[in-house]
């Protein structure tokens, strides 16, 4: 597809978590092969930024759960919430510094578990990259992200982390 761009490790080579968030809204979310895939138009993400955001996994400290998360950026970071929903996450950042975007909802499906579970998704992504090597990759395509009008406001189903952090316009979402 003509103005389709793949996004690697370098798009995500940032402590901007939160301005990159905002700007995956409208990107693609791609599964399947480099010669036969779907694309999914991102509707809704949350952006968790690194150890002192106490919504975070990670502002705990470094864990085997929690180890992808310190990795390179632009490889999923998935893992089971409630021990029901899979949830999937782009991991931000430079290696050592703990953040990730949430991928909420797509253009087919609202939710980040139920996305997981429409795309097949579970946690034998965790730590792989964002990739054709993965079966599961990310994609700029400017004329469309173009029309989107992004909101923002606080994260879902974070009070466990204090008013502070919950309250944080974290959750980045399509408003056409």
């Amino acid at each position: 597809m003509e103005g389709m761009r793949r996004l690697v490790e370098t798009d995500f080579l940032s402590q901007d978590t939160v301005g990159l968030a905002r700007s995956l809204v409208g990107s693609y979310l791609v599964s399947g092969t480099e010669s036969e895939s779907v694309a999914y138009q991102i509707t809704e993400v949350e952006a968790y930024d690194g150890p002192s955001d106490l919504a975070c996994h990670a502002s705990k400290g470094r864990a085997r759960r929690t180890e992808t998360l310190f990795g390179p950026p632009a490889h999923w970071y998935v893992y089971l919430c409630y021990g029901i929903h899979e949830m999937l996450n782009v991991v931000t950042g430079p290696v050592d510094y703990p953040a990730a975007i949430l991928i909420r909802g797509l253009d087919v499906v609202s939710g980040p578990g139920r996305l997981a579970k429409r795309l097949g998704i579970d946690r034998q992504l965790n730590g792989l990259p964002a990739s054709p090597v993965s079966g599961l990759w990310l994609e700029e395509r400017p004329d469309d992200a173009q029309a989107i009008k992004v909101e923002s406001t606080p994260r879902i189903g974070v009070d466990y982390a204090g008013e502070h952090w919950a309250s944080r316009p974290y959750r980045f979402l399509a408003k056409r």
